[in-house]
């Protein structure tokens, strides 16, 4: 690969551009020194620091570090001392720099449990975790009475190439669902516009957003003949804004509203609550199901008049990333064929929801997504985002006293090894932002820790074209101003952030890490 003069990782991303590549599957690029041999490789005795905030993508890669009986594949023998920005899941063997303030108490979920309520999820494996774990509060197991219907998704590098994805078999599956009247709840996620909607393929997107709409309809058509009620909804938008105004393609999530209809005939003449969002929903569902709002759930039912109490079954249908937004300019919702939906929102009760910034926990002017949105559905309530803690904390400088980045950093400096610090480059990732990693970068300034590498993860989603390599260079840039750290790998999110069990691709970045593997990049570093 050409190396630049000042900023050779730049540089070699923006080679790997005009080979063909992109961010989300960029194969793994490898610095090496003059005589071949990878810089910066995580050893026995290392210390990494995980930096990415959201987690259940972030598992899979830790458990190879971490775990001592790990099955998956051959692994280096060594040990590595870890810490991860949040809790990314409760067994790992890891220290935590922020670890959960305290355990969503009372969700939708749990309320129904308590009362002695049956309650279903039906997705496909692609979301399973935002209806097994975001749903239910960051919830581990399920609650009594609680059961799942988990449709493996395909196993496809590209979506693009299969946008209907397993949409037909999760509507099947729900409808069978609705025919037992023993289930209180329904609840399904149609993954497909969301999944879709992070590629740069306009009739891929309008296939799945169309065939969304499609089993809509065949769902509710099953809801109505067994006499439930429905809520339909969506976690966060995508697509409905695909172009930027200068034209080029937005892959990532958007502040948009979300559509929010009730269907029911005898609720027909009920009208709904202008201004809500997200954590409106579950206090609207425990409503028709006739169910007690708890306290600790400070969201506002949707449901203006009088409902009739009575003991309904119910289904809450969430068609992930379907945003709402009146302006046809690169709106492809709009552009798709969606006539359930269309008329849905001509025939029934609807609204629109917020579903980004700070009523979803997150900083202000902030986009959505799906953790967020599965988050505040189930908990029916604020509840302050990982990102803003950690922000607020690099503002008022107690991060620079955090034990767990302590613990690394001092370790690394004690026993004479190096310190990693792992994770995604970008300006605003649901994952993690570049600003974690500058202030990470700058309390090991602070702390003297002599050897520190950075291993960058670049996944395009609501970036730019290219996007990865500004960040690259804005790293590299950084580590020169501060004089401490290197950038010395690069990767594609595909390869790392898995969380369905793909080991091959664990396998991959595990050996980009530990032995270097992936295209060199010859660029010595300055002490070398």
């Amino acid at each position: 690969m050409q190396e630049s003069k000042q900023y050779p990782m730049a540089a070699a991303v923006r080679a790997a551009y005009r080979a063909g590549e992109e961010d989300e599957a960029l194969e793994p690029i490898v610095r090496v020194d003059g005589a071949g041999r990878p810089i910066g490789r995580i050893g026995d005795g290392d210390y990494v620091i995980f930096y990415d905030i959201r987690g259940e993508r972030e598992i899979e890669l830790t458990q190879a570090f971490v775990e001592p009986d790990f099955p998956h594949f051959p692994r280096t023998d060594m040990r590595v001392h870890f810490a991860t920005m949040i809790e990314y899941a409760q067994d790992l063997p890891v220290q935590v720099a922020f670890p959960p303030l305290r355990e969503i108490r009372q969700t939708l979920g749990e309320v129904l449990a308590q009362h002695g309520r049956r309650q279903l999820k039906v997705v496909e494996s692609e979301k399973a975790i935002h209806l097994r774990y975001f749903l239910n509060g960051k919830r581990e197991e399920p609650f009594p009475g609680e059961e799942h219907v988990v449709i493996p998704s395909l196993d496809v590098l590209d979506y693009g190439q299969a946008p209907r994805m397993r949409a037909a078999e999760v509507a099947a599956a729900t409808i069978e669902a609705l025919a037992d009247p023993a289930m209180d709840l329904v609840v399904v996620n149609l993954a497909n516009v969301d999944v879709v909607g992070h590629i740069q393929n306009r009739p891929a997107i309008l296939e799945a957003v169309a065939e969304v709409d499609r089993c809509i309809g065949e769902i509710l058509a099953a809801a109505n003949e067994h006499g439930v009620t429905a809520l339909v909804t969506a976690d966060h938008g995508t697509v409905e804004r695909w172009l930027y105004p200068d034209g080029a393609i937005d892959t990532g999530h958007t502040d948009s509203p979300v559509p929010f209809v009730l269907v029911d005939p005898e609720l027909r003449q009920l009208a709904l609550r202008e201004g809500g969002d997200l954590a409106d929903v579950a206090p609207t569902a425990l409503q028709l199901l006739d169910l007690p709002q708890p306290a600790e759930m400070t969201g506002t039912s949707l449901l203006l008049g009088q409902v009739p109490r009575q003991r309904r079954r119910l289904l809450l249908l969430i068609a992930d990333g379907w945003g709402a937004r009146d302006e046809a300019y690169g709106n492809l919702i709009l552009e798709a064929r969606t006539p359930v939906m269309d008329r849905l929102q001509r025939e029934w009760p609807n609204t629109r929801l917020q579903a980004a910034g700070e009523v979803v926990g997150m900083p202000p002017g902030t986009v959505g997504n799906s953790e967020v949105g599965h988050l505040h559905i189930g908990a029916g309530r604020r509840v302050l985002s990982d990102r803003v803690r950690i922000d607020q904390a690099i503002a008022d400088g107690s991060f620079y006293q955090n034990e767990a980045f302590r613990w690394a950093m001092q370790g690394a400096k004690r026993d004479g090894t190096h310190l990693h610090l792992l994770g995604i480059v970008s300006f605003y990732s649901s994952h993690g932002s570049v600003r974690h990693l500058k202030a990470l970068l700058d309390m090991a300034r602070r702390e003297g820790v002599p050897d520190v590498y950075h291993h960058a993860m670049l996944g395009r989603r609501g970036e730019r074209p290219e996007s990865g390599a500004i960040y690259i260079e804005e790293v590299e840039r950084e580590t020169e101003r501060l004089g401490v750290g290197a950038l010395v790998s690069v990767i594609g999110r595909f390869w790392s952030l898995d969380r369905e069990e793909n080991w091959d691709r664990i396998e991959k970045s595990y050996r980009w890490l530990v032995e270097g593997q992936g295209n060199e990049l010859v660029a010595p570093l300055n002490r070398e």
